[in-house]
């Protein structure tokens, strides 16, 4: 069933930070979403190449530490309460050092950061009671002495973000033979290196980067008929033109990507009409 309505994604109504130089080799920014009243809006969460801890605080409820993995399609959800949270996104690469397991674990996955075997889930306890502005010094304290990676780790994660950084950089795609070569690495090291770093394979990485720019340029400005949370979406450019700019063959190949990982056309995203939205997914367990 599709219900027709403005699209209100996660990121667009987070307010991000970045990481300090000291905590840039396991995070890159921490995101603030304020506490959601309306329980009419609906949140779509755009699929998302990277791993994230969400602290989140529900009105009436407990607080709670999570770790959500790549997420490789979106999901549509509805708050059943006043809720907020803080959302620290992890560097690929950082997973492991951080939680004691490979990002492809984490895939599609939402866990509670006390469960998992790694250093960071040692201060889960504390981390929920932070305020925003407390989250990066409270790391600066306590994380860097807790994390030991050996020079052959810490090589294998500047070729992966040299690898992202790459794909990121090229709108029309390269394939994974090229980028391989250029890192100086095999194709079977580059997946590897992909499927326990990032989560997801280069190619779904470069699909995910790809969908995520689309929905940037077709993204316009908060509009004065919407409340100030919501944001009104419509492409600045055909969707043909958008399909050339990104690397797509035509625009059948942008529609059918869009839709696999969207799950609906980007027609119908662009005017609202998404998959009802479901509770909360529960948590999985590692």
């Amino acid at each position: 069933m599709l219900r027709t309505a403005p699209v209100v994604t996660a990121d667009l109504v987070e307010t991000t930070v970045p990481a300090p130089e000291s905590l840039r080799p396991w995070f890159t920014e921490l995101g603030r979403i304020p506490t959601v009243r309306d329980l009419a809006e609906s949140f779509a969460h755009v699929p998302q190449a990277a791993t994230t801890i969400v602290l989140r605080s529900q009105e009436g409820g407990p607080r709670e530490a999570l770790v959500i993995g790549p997420q490789t399609k979106a999901l549509y959800s509805h708050p059943s309460k006043p809720a907020s949270c803080l959302r620290l996104r992890l560097t690929h690469g950082a997973a492991r050092p951080l939680f004691g397991v490979p990002a492809m674990l984490l895939t599609d996955r939402v866990v509670r950061l006390a469960e998992l075997p790694g250093v960071a889930a040692d201060l889960a306890d504390e981390l929920i009671e932070l305020s925003a502005d407390e989250v990066f010094g409270f790391l600066e304290d306590n994380l860097p002495q807790r994390i030991s990676e050996d020079a052959t780790r810490r090589t294998q994660r500047e070729v992966l973000r040299s690898a992202v950084a790459a794909l990121s950089a090229d709108p029309h795609g390269r394939s994974v033979r090229a980028l391989a070569s250029d890192l100086a690495v095999s194709e079977r090291q580059l997946r590897n290196l992909f499927t326990a770093g990032v989560g997801v394979s280069p190619k779904h990485f470069a699909r995910i980067d790809r969908l995520r720019r689309i929905l940037a340029q077709a993204r316009n400005t908060p509009s004065a008929q919407f409340p100030a949370s919501t944001v009104d979406y419509e492409p600045a450019h055909s969707l043909a033109q958008l399909a050339a700019d990104n690397g797509y063959y035509d625009q059948s190949h942008l529609t059918a990507d869009f839709r696999t990982l969207m799950g609906v056309p980007p027609s119908a995203f662009l005017r609202g009409a998404v998959p009802t939205p479901s509770p909360c997914r529960p948590l999985d367990r590692i």
